[in-house]
């Protein structure tokens, strides 16, 4: 697999999200070599932030919607994403049976994919997963200081990922 070709594409996601005032971060699923689903996060442009429509559970919901997403192994699934899954995404991408997690930009504020699995309940320590971690670390990150530059965009303004993504080089 061409992990840079994949996160380059969940990269035009998390730009589209950018320009539309979204926290920055795009998604996409990849069955043998093939894009089968995208998502990008929506819900942190309004005056109330909707915490559940994230760029991995809009991709997530997609691939729900396809054509024969049933007789697709889970397992050869792999999930390139900008930043970091959080907890929710982390729990569902399990659950989903997803076999691979590729992401940019770590998120130092509520990453799950250093959650201990073997610690949790049986339905979420079963699921086997792998995670590769900094694919096109440099180009994540520079899209998630345009976000956090930007006066206008307030959704995790001045929140521990915004002053660790402001310190980075």
């Amino acid at each position: 697999m061409d992990h840079e070709y994949f996160m380059e594409t969940a990269l035009n996601l998390a730009q589209e999200a950018l320009e539309q005032g979204e926290f920055p971060v795009g998604c996409v699923l990849v069955h043998k070599d093939k894009i089968i689903a995208t998502g990008k996060r929506e819900g942190t442009v309004k005056s109330v932030s909707n915490e559940v429509d994230h760029a991995e559970m809009m991709a997530l919901r997609n691939l729900a919607g396809i054509e024969n997403h049933n007789e697709i192994s889970r397992q050869e699934i792999t999930i390139y994403c900008t930043m970091e899954p959080c907890l929710m995404c982390f729990a569902a991408i399990l659950l989903s049976g997803i076999g691979k997690i590729v992401f940019a930009y770590e998120d130092v504020m509520g990453g799950g994919t250093n959650c201990n699995t073997q610690n949790l309940s049986p339905l979420y320590k079963d699921n086997k997963i792998s995670v590769v971690s900094g694919i096109l670390r440099k180009e994540s990150l520079n899209i998630f200081k345009m976000y956090f530059y930007n006066p206008s965009n307030t959704y995790w303004k001045g929140s521990l990922l915004a002053h660790y993504t402001l310190s980075q080089k």
